[in-house]
């Protein structure tokens, strides 16, 4: 298994990637197809960048990548490239704004994990608090029709957080590349074909009430 893994890490030093995560990405989107040539993308947990480079030579010079992390990636980017750290579970006035300029997007990626304690069922409730804070992006900047790839560690409540995918994509399928150790719990839900959540509506005021009918709820006498 070991010889297996440190495929991938050569491969990854010898493809100019920061990192082996590049080849999940590259699996699931020969499987899906998901970028092309302008596609803006937003890529969360970018650090150390390989998701960032291999969506960035995706998309080309007339596509655009906004990525974020908390850490800075130390990674040189080409042009179509917008870095930015900060927190998804508190974004600043900084990223917001990148979202307004640079958005909507045509896929969301999130990559996200939290540190590990060893602690299973900790480490599986983390990690789908920043599901669910990937999916909070996607629901307000992801185009109709858009495609999103969260990374979850598996656990209880995951299927409910795949089940929820169905309630806003068209398809939702489970990718497990073989780039991922064998021993990991990771998994990626691959959603296509978003809608929207239709926001709910206040309810209309009622109409007013006729003279004498106001005039009873007032108390008074006829």
């Amino acid at each position: 298994m070991k010889t297996y893994r440190d495929h991938y890490f050569k491969k990854a030093k010898q493809d100019n990637y920061p990192a082996r995560s590049v080849y999940k990405l590259e699996e699931i989107e020969k499987q899906s197809h998901l970028l092309f040539p302008g596609a803006a993308v937003l890529d969360l947990g970018a650090c150390p960048g390989s998701w960032t480079l291999f969506a960035a030579s995706r998309v080309g010079e007339k596509g655009r990548v906004l990525s974020i992390d908390l850490n800075e990636a130390g990674t040189a980017f080409p042009g179509n490239v917008t870095y930015l750290t900060g927190d998804m579970l508190d974004p600043g006035p900084e990223i917001l704004a990148a979202f307004a300029r640079l958005g909507p997007f045509d896929v969301v990626l999130s990559d996200m994990a939290p540190k590990t304690t060893g602690v299973k069922f900790a480490d599986q409730a983390r990690s789908l608090e920043l599901c669910e804070a990937a999916l909070s992006v996607a629901f307000t900047r992801l185009k109709p029709g858009g495609a999103f790839v969260v990374k979850i560690f598996q656990g209880p409540d995951a299927p409910a957080f795949q089940k929820g995918l169905r309630d806003y994509f068209d398809k939702v399928r489970v990718a497990k590349p073989k780039s991922s150790r064998a021993e990991s719990k990771e998994i990626f839900y691959v959603a296509t074909g978003f809608r929207p959540p239709v926001p709910e509506l206040p309810d209309p005021d009622p109409p007013p009430l006729p003279p004498d009918d106001a005039a009873a709820t007032d108390g008074s006498k006829t």
